[in-house]
């Protein structure tokens, strides 16, 4: 995320903001990007917002960087997509249509559900306070404008614990704090 909190368009203008791009214009340091691999061996599965999964899945299911994401189950959370939406090859996906869903697969026998992309739905979900980490990669850039995880809703304080923080030479910040229940 960009330091004013904008996590939309890292890589190109998706969104259509003129700053989209954004991570690709930071020096590529590898030890700021080890929290991907820290995060890849605790996800027991994967969740998305429908247009995260709609970009995501036709690109990750063939490629060799995410091939060990094939076989962990994966979530989208979506109101408008149907099972013939989904693409084949990508091991099993599940629809779910509510927070309510979403809280129920979350207390289930499994382990880290990991979001991908997705600000929308990881603002919905933690309005809705089934988020409980938050693992952030902050880039030394202010963008203005763009999509945030966080709600600018006035809403109750949600204290969060520092678990790990660690900073790289190319201005990237990792943060990674544990919700306070």
């Amino acid at each position: 995320m960009s330091l004013d909190g904008v996590v939309d368009s890292p890589g190109g203008k998706v969104e259509g903001h003129r700053s989209g791009g954004w991570v690709r214009e930071t020096e590529f340091v590898p030890e700021a990007f080890a929290l991907k691999g820290e995060e890849l061996a605790e996800t027991t599965a994967l969740m998305f917002g429908r247009r995260s999964y709609e970009a995501f899945a036709p690109i990750w299911r063939g490629s060799e960087d995410h091939a060990v994401y094939q076989d962990l189950p994966k979530y989208v959370v979506s109101t408008t997509l149907t099972d013939a939406d989904l693409f084949d090859g990508w091991g099993s996906t599940t629809i779910l249509r509510s927070s309510e869903e979403v809280a129920r697969v979350k207390q289930g026998d499994g382990g880290a559900i990991f979001i991908h992309g997705s600000a929308e739905l990881g603002r919905r979900l933690s309005d809705a306070d089934l988020i409980d980490r938050y693992n952030l990669l902050v880039y030394p850039v202010l963008l203005g404008a763009g999509k945030s995880i966080f709600s600018r809703e006035d809403r109750d304080k949600r204290p969060l614990r520092l678990r790990e923080s660690a900073s790289y030479s190319n201005g990237v910040t990792k943060l990674v704090y544990d919700v306070v229940r």
